[in-house]
């Protein structure tokens, strides 16, 4: 079940918004756009981001909260044409966020608030891929077991591969 989440960041320019749309089954982020707007366009840049790397997301549940951004009609549209059944969050419901915040805030403590201040959308977007990069492939994360989220998927699928081969 994706999740998307979506901080901000003030820069010398101005604020900077981030978004990032994260598997929860892995905890492994795979879409996130950096710009300079808070738009629907944002979120959209990384649902299109997230759906290909994937390969697609039939079947898939797509959780938010209820954000404009991810209420627009565009963005609704697009996840009905890619096959994914969207669940909202309730008002004021911290059991919802619960990952979401939690990705925001490793994303600000590990690299906003330790590498500022930030001159503008190109320096935070660079940090960001960086990060993401690291958290994906090199973070271990206790929730799957002291491993990175990489890591965690490549070791299920092997094993389901290899449960198809037994049976």
């Amino acid at each position: 079940m994706p999740r998307p989440t979506h901080p901000y960041v003030a820069t010398w320019s101005g604020f900077v918004y981030v978004a990032f749309i994260t598997d929860v089954f892995a905890r492994r982020i795979v879409g996130g756009r950096v710009s300079n707007s808070m738009t629907a366009d944002l979120v959209l840049d990384a649902l299109e981001q997230a759906i290909w790397a994937r390969k697609g997301a039939e079947g898939v549940i797509h959780h938010s909260d209820k954000g404009s951004q991810y209420l627009s009609i565009r963005y609704t549209e697009r996840l009905i044409e890619a096959g994914v059944k969207s669940s909202v969050g309730s008002t004021g419901d911290a059991y919802d966020n619960a990952l979401a915040e939690t990705i925001n805030g490793l994303f600000k403590a590990e690299v906003i608030h330790s590498r500022g201040p930030w001159k503008g959308v190109e320096d935070v977007e660079y940090a960001t891929l960086e990060w993401v990069d690291w958290f994906n492939n090199r973070r271990l994360l206790e929730t799957v077991g002291n491993i990175p989220p990489a890591e965690y998927e490549m070791i299920y699928y092997r094993q389901l591969k290899e449960s198809a081969m037994v049976a």
